[in-house]
C-alpha cells in the first residue's frame, strides 16, 4: 500500500509539473500559431468538452474494468495531444487533439486521473487520515504546477533570448507536455492490484456506477459545475494573457508569480486539513472560500501590475483550502464501490461547467471595455455556489465527523 501511494503521488507530481508546464504558453502559442482571442478561447472551450466526454467513460468504467487500466488510456491520450500540438499547426489536427486528447488549459487536473487516483488513496488509507492525505495529496500537486509554470515560462523567454522565434519555443515546451504523458504511462503500469476494487454485483438501478449515492452524487455534481463554470473563466492560461494584454508583462514574469501563487495555494490546502478537524468538512470549504472570491475581484481594481500580483498571491494563499475538503467530503459520502463513479461524475461535471468559460472569456478580452469582467464575474458566481452548498450539505456529515 505504501508503494502504490508514493506511486500516486509520483504520478500526481509529473502530471501537474507538465500542466503548469503547458498552460503560462498555452495561449500564447496560440497567439503565435495565428489563432484570434476568440479562436484560442473556442479551442480551449473545446478542449474541456472533449475532456468531459472522455472522463465520463474512463471514470464511470473504472471500478468495473480496472483503475490501472484507465489510466493508462487516460496517459495515452495526454502524449497523444502533447504530440499534436507539437508536431502540427493546422487548425483541424489542434482542434481534434484538444477534443480528444488530454490538453490542460488551467495548470489544473483535467482528464480521469485525479478522480481514478482519489478512489485508489481512499482505498490506501483509513478514514481518519483521509483528508490530511489528500491536503499533501494537493501540495505536492500545487508545487509541481509552480514548477511547471516557472520552468515553461522562463525556458520559453529563455530561447526566444537566443534567437529562437516565439512560435519555435512555445512548441519546445509542447514536447515537455508529450514526454510528462510518456512518464505516466510507465508509472502507472508498475501499480499494484491494491488499489482496485472488488467486483460487485452489477446493481440494475445503477446510473454512471452509482447506485446508493445517485442523489447525493447529482446533487453535489449541479453545485460544482457552477463552481467549475465560474473559476473557468479566469484558467491560468487565460489569466496569463490577461496579465499581458493589462499590463504587457514577459512570459518569464508571469511564469515567475504563478510560482509563487500555485507555492501559496498549495500551502493553503494542506492548511485546510487542520481547519477541517475543527470545524468539519463543508465549513472549511465554504468559509475560505469566500473571501478568496472577493480577493479575486479585487484583482482587476489594482491600478498597477505589483498590486495586483499581492492581491493574486493574497487570493491564492487561501483559494485552495476548499479542494482537499471537497475531494475528501465526496469521497466519504458514498460507497467504496461507487468512488472512482462519483469523483468521475463530479469531475465530469466540473468539467462541462467549465467548457463554455474559455470561449466567453477570449469574447470579453477582445473587448477594451469587458477586458475585466471575467474576474468579477467568477468572483460573483462563486460566491453564490459557496452559500448553495452550505445550505444543502451542512447537514450531511462524512464518517469521522459523525
Amino acid at each position: 500500500m505504501e508503494r502504490d501511494t508514493f506511486i500516486l503521488f509520483a504520478t500526481r507530481i509529473i502530471r501537474l509539473f507538465g500542466y503548469g508546464f503547458l498552460s503560462v504558453v498555452l495561449a500564447l502559442y496560440l497567439s503565435a500559431a495565428g489563432f484570434s482571442e476568440i479562436k484560442i478561447g473556442l479551442l480551449l472551450t473545446l478542449t474541456l468538452a472533449g475532456d468531459a466526454v472522455i472522463s465520463l467513460w474512463l471514470t464511470t468504467s473504472a471500478d468495473r474494468i480496472g483503475r490501472r487500466k484507465m489510466l493508462i488510456i487516460g496517459a495515452a491520450l495526454m502524449l497523444l495531444a502533447g504530440a499534436v500540438f507539437l508536431l502540427s499547426r493546422n487548425p483541424l489536427l489542434l482542434t481534434l487533439a484538444a477534443i480528444v486528447g488530454v490538453i490542460s488549459p488551467s495548470g489544473n487536473e483535467i482528464g480521469p486521473f485525479l478522480s481514478i487516483e482519489q478512489a485508489g488513496l481512499t482505498q490506501l488509507v483509513p478514514n481518519e487520515n483521509r483528508t490530511r492525505i489528500f491536503a499533501w495529496y494537493n501540495l505536492v500537486g500545487s508545487f509541481a504546477t509552480a514548477a511547471g509554470s516557472l520552468s515553461g515560462g522562463w525556458l520559453a523567454q529563455g530561447l526566444q533570448a537566443n534567437g529562437w522565434t516565439a512560435l519555435n519555443s512555445y512548441r519546445f515546451v509542447m514536447a515537455g507536455y508529450a514526454f510528462a504523458g510518456l512518464a505516466l504511462i510507465f508509472c502507472f503500469f508498475t501499480l499494484t492490484h491494491a488499489v482496485e476494487v472488488e467486483a460487485q454485483a452489477q446493481n440494475k438501478k445503477s446510473t454512471f456506477g452509482l447506485h446508493k449515492s445517485r442523489k447525493v452524487v447529482l446533487k453535489l455534481s449541479g453545485l460544482f459545475a457552477l463552481d467549475a463554470f465560474a473559476g473557468a473563466l479566469i484558467v491560468q492560461s487565460m489569466m496569463a494573457f490577461w496579465f499581458h494584454i493589462r499590463f504587457g508583462v514577459e512570459s518569464g514574469i508571469i511564469g515567475s508569480f504563478f510560482f509563487a501563487a500555485n507555492i501559496l495555494a498549495g500551502v493553503s490546502a494542506l492548511l485546510a486539513a487542520g481547519i477541517a478537524r475543527k470545524i468539519g468538512l463543508i465549513n472549511t470549504m465554504v468559509f475560505t472560500h469566500i473571501p478568496s472570491n472577493i480577493l479575486l475581484m479585487l484583482v482587476p481594481l489594482m491600478p498597477s501590475l505589483p498590486l495586483a500580483i499581492a492581491m493574486l498571491l493574497a487570493r491564492f494563499s487561501i483559494s485552495q483550502m476548499d479542494v482537499p475538503t471537497r475531494q475528501s467530503y465526496t469521497m466519504a459520502v458514498v460507497a467504496p464501490d461507487e468512488r472512482s463513479a462519483a469523483s468521475g461524475v463530479t469531475a465530469i461535471a466540473r468539467s462541462v461547467g467549465s467548457a463554455i468559460s474559455p470561449s466567453l472569456t477570449g469574447i470579453f478580452l477582445g473587448i477594451p471595455a469587458l477586458l475585466s469582467f471575467p474576474f468579477f464575474l467568477s468572483g460573483g458566481l462563486k460566491i453564490i455556489y459557496d452559500i448553495a452548498l452550505w445550505r444543502n450539505f451542512r447537514a450531511i456529515k462524512p464518517p469521522e465527523e459523525s
